[in-house]
């Protein structure tokens, strides 16, 4: 018999409850996320350019350029989630797309570094729309494997973003300025609300949306944080959030700085998303023979064992490059497998409450995640040590996360078995 939790994480009719088939679905909802991705790696070859026109007196602020964006995407996730389950996933999103492409074209127009950290905050605000609605919106056509499955291949396309974006940052402040940078973006965040005004339907029923008061959204919290899955692999995505965002900000420098890369940055950089994004495919491939836990389970063994093997090299002098590289670029692909099917299982038992679910937990994993990822960036100290460092250690503490969650066990669950997977089979 299917467990009680089981049964409520069902979703309800697939990607035809948009309006969409299944390749335009993933495809629009793709390009949608793909564009948070690219208002932060194309501004990576910029940020040089960004401190000379604004004169910024200390290089390091320009690196608030990103972490100011990361800080408005992390909190105000939580309003958004509340109100795309009161209000409907569509309404939220065209708001969200709107005001994302009215503050890149202003943050073109900035005279300070001030001002642009504030449209910068601003576009982290209505990213957070975008991320929150296509989340909830995938939630409410798909549910457990059938959902990882489809948001393996949204991240495919997500994932392409890297390769492409600091080549266009890089082309970009090469012949022209870095305002140009915010301009063509603008430029392709107009034509995506355009996509979701004519192209997207609402996904969740009125009959299944909650009142918005301040009891109800309380009660939603609780919900989402009293329950062990949602909470132990909410703490893992953190931790795995502060990876990434340690990976972003000491990039550049370790590359660069440490290894002399130069103006083939870009390329490296590229490289590694091209990583990712195979990894992603296979998951998509994959997930619904072996199952979410197991995938993610020995992804995250796999990268902290990797971590613990980089930095005991380092202690005996600095590796080679080659070394390095190969080492970080397995581990993001292990971090992009393990990020998928963790975001599929915390939002698992949620059922209506996908909205909610996702806000709270990309809200705290991203907030949290780049004070993680800041504090392990400040430690550069001319080698990739504290970057490996970090990464092991957060590898390792999602290992207990995830032991907590699960009681104990790895690689499987009572409810992850193909017979037991809501959304089999809707296209």
């Amino acid at each position: 018999m299917t467990p009680p939790q089981e049964q409520k994480t069902s979703a309800p009719t697939g990607a035809n409850r948009i309006g969409l088939g299944i390749v335009e679905f993933i495809i629009t909802i793709a390009l949608m996320t793909a564009s948070i991705s690219m208002g932060i790696d194309s501004m990576l070859p910029a940020l040089p350019n960004i401190g000379q026109s604004l004169h910024v007196a200390n290089p390091n602020d320009t690196q608030l350029v990103i972490g100011v964006y990361f800080l408005g995407f992390g909190i105000c996730q939580l309003f958004f989630g509340s109100l795309s389950d009161t209000y409907g996933r569509r309404r939220i999103l065209l708001g969200g797309l709107a005001f994302y492409t009215v503050t890149l074209f202003a943050a073109a127009w900035s005279g300070s570094l001030f001002a642009l950290l504030a449209m910068r905050f601003a576009q982290g605000v209505g990213a957070a729309a975008v991320r929150i609605t296509t989340l909830a919106i995938v939630r409410d056509c798909f549910g457990g494997r059938e959902m990882a499955r489809v948001m393996s291949y949204v991240m495919i396309v997500f994932m392409i973003m890297p390769m492409v974006a600091p080549f266009v940052g890089q082309v970009i402040v090469a012949y022209s300025n870095w305002q140009w940078i915010f301009i063509l973006l603008g430029i392709v965040s107009a034509g995506l609300v355009l996509v979701a005004f004519f192209r997207m339907k609402e996904t969740l029923p009125k009959e299944e949306r909650l009142p918005l008061s301040v009891a109800s959204v309380l009660s939603g919290f609780k919900t989402v944080l009293t329950n062990r899955i949602t909470c132990g692999y909410m703490i893992g995505l953190t931790l795995y959030t502060g990876v990434i965002c340690s990976y972003i900000v000491s990039v550049q420098q370790v590359f660069g700085e440490v290894y002399g890369l130069g103006d083939s940055f870009p390329i490296a950089f590229a490289a590694t998303a091209a990583g990712t994004a195979v990894a992603q495919f296979a998951n998509g491939y994959f997930v619904r023979s072996f199952g979410m836990r197991r995938i993610s389970h020995a992804a995250m063994i796999i990268f902290t064992v990797l971590g613990a093997i980089g930095y005991v090299a380092g202690m005996f002098g600095q590796p080679s490059f080659t070394f390095i590289y190969v080492l970080i670029s397995v581990m993001l692909m292990m971090f992009a497998v393990i990020t998928t099917n963790f975001m599929a299982i915390s939002l698992e038992p949620m059922g209506h409450l996908a909205g909610t679910a996702a806000a709270i937990t990309s809200s705290v994993s991203t907030t949290v995640g780049v004070l993680l990822g800041g504090i392990v960036g400040q430690m550069f100290d001319g080698t990739a040590q504290p970057m490996i460092a970090g990464f092991t250690i957060f590898g390792a503490l999602t290992i207990l996360a995830t032991l907590w969650a699960e009681r104990g066990k790895l690689f499987t669950h009572p409810g992850d078995t193909p017979a037991l997977e809501p959304g089999m089979g809707h296209v």
